[in-house]
């Protein structure tokens, strides 16, 4: 197993835990990793339309990372269990990850 794909596997893991929704994992995680706020106050680093831009472009690379391992996944799941459960799940990750991804690039 590949480190990307350990890292998205810890994150299915961690959210299907936890009982909190992917998109309000996904949203905590962008708000924390992207250096937006700092203790809770704006940070200067990103005060200019370009550098916040520059950051939610590399959100959305991180976020087509995981979005792959997951099709990676979902594609190596048997034909005798692509009806199930497991497979559905997989298919709803990489369907609200495709959302997410999509939702950023369109931002103005």
């Amino acid at each position: 197993m590949s480190v990307a794909s350990e890292i998205a596997e810890a994150f299915k893991t961690s959210c299907t835990e936890s009982g909190i929704s992917m998109t309000t994992i996904l949203s905590r995680y962008m708000a924390k990793h992207s250096g937006v706020y700092l203790k809770g106050k704006p940070s200067s680093i990103l005060s200019s339309k370009r550098q916040r831009r520059a950051e939610i472009v590399k959100i959305i690379k991180q976020l087509e990372t995981v979005r792959g391992c997951e099709e990676s996944y979902q594609e190596r799941i048997p034909e005798n269990l692509q009806s199930s459960e497991v497979y559905e799940k997989a298919d709803e990750w990489v369907s609200v990850l495709s959302e997410v991804i999509e939702m950023l690039e369109g931002l103005p």
